[in-house]
């Protein structure tokens, strides 16, 4: 682009609504039975967006990996079939949203997705680790395989754990820089990203700051309160809360902080819960916040 200016995320929007017509989302993630996370994040907060949502399930769990005893079935085997039966409907995609994984074939298969549907707005949530650790399921040939969804990706959402295995950069803990979240951002749109929302840079002062830049988009920082505790499965909520935003119509900016919004507006009805600190977000009864974007 030489010295083209680059533009506001307020003056990036990456979907347009078309009237009343509900846009087909594919929702690439896993299950799980018990623990909110993945496919039962995605599903009803796309939903609330007015979103078809479309799942893959990538795997089947009893409950998610936070719990001590827990059961996955690995889905790969029969995800071909699947989508060919998709290919014989004639079933069309406007977004193909892909997570947590359940093995390093599974990448091929979203690359088959992607192939398939070239129009569609491709979301890549890199599920895989946490705190400087990755997730107990995934390996190592896991996480260099999920390498290969960056190049292309419309909007890449690691935390500072995917961010580091991604690129290859030092883990540097939850307080760090802005230089360093440039130099995260910079490498990862190197590889190919369009757009990367970098999640949950905490400096012990009350905020939470996610970051976001792009080809054409300027960098930015986009803070808001944090909550004085952490819970599983707010990554999930937010690149779900995101997504619902953009397909909502709203720009790039919007999208982030109300993504951040609708994760800490879900954390402060969470500890009324039972057994909240494992089993995750209660985002349930604030899902008209994600209804009012279509407002």
């Amino acid at each position: 682009m030489g010295n083209a200016r680059k533009l506001a995320a307020s003056e990036l929007r990456l979907f347009e609504r078309k009237g009343e017509v509900e846009p087909r989302v594919a929702a690439v993630h896993d299950l799980c039975g018990y623990g909110k996370c993945s496919l039962g994040v995605a599903i009803p907060v796309l939903s609330a967006a007015g979103c078809d949502v479309c799942p893959v399930p990538t795997s089947l769990f009893s409950a998610h990996t936070r719990f001590p005893k827990f059961y996955m079935h690995d889905t790969t085997g029969m995800l071909n079939d699947y989508l060919d039966a998709w290919q014989e409907e004639g079933i069309q995609l406007d977004a193909i949203y892909s997570g947590f994984l359940g093995s390093a074939e599974q990448v091929g298969v979203i690359r088959r997705m992607y192939e398939e549907y070239p129009g569609a707005l491709r979301i890549v949530d890199p599920v895989m680790g946490d705190g400087g650790e990755k997730y107990p399921t995934y390996t190592d040939e896991m996480c260099e395989a999920t390498k290969g969804l960056v190049e292309g990706a419309d909007v890449l959402t690691p935390n500072l754990t995917e961010a580091h295995i991604l690129t290859g950069i030092d883990y540097e803990g939850q307080d760090v820089s802005d230089e360093y979240v440039h130099r995260l951002m910079d490498a990862l749109l190197e590889m190919g990203a369009k757009n990367v929302v970098v999640k949950g840079v905490a400096r012990g002062d009350g905020m939470i700051r996610n970051y976001l830049a792009g080809r054409d988009v300027e960098f930015e920082e986009v803070a808001g309160e944090m909550r004085p505790f952490m819970l599983h499965g707010t990554g999930d909520l937010y690149a779900s809360a995101l997504l619902a935003a953009i397909m909502a119509g709203r720009d790039l900016h919007e999208a982030v902080s109300f993504a951040g919004r609708f994760v800490y507006d879900a954390m402060g009805i969470t500890p009324a819960q039972p057994d909240y600190e494992v089993r995750g977000v209660s985002f349930e009864s604030k899902l008209g916040e994600v209804a009012a974007l279509l407002a």
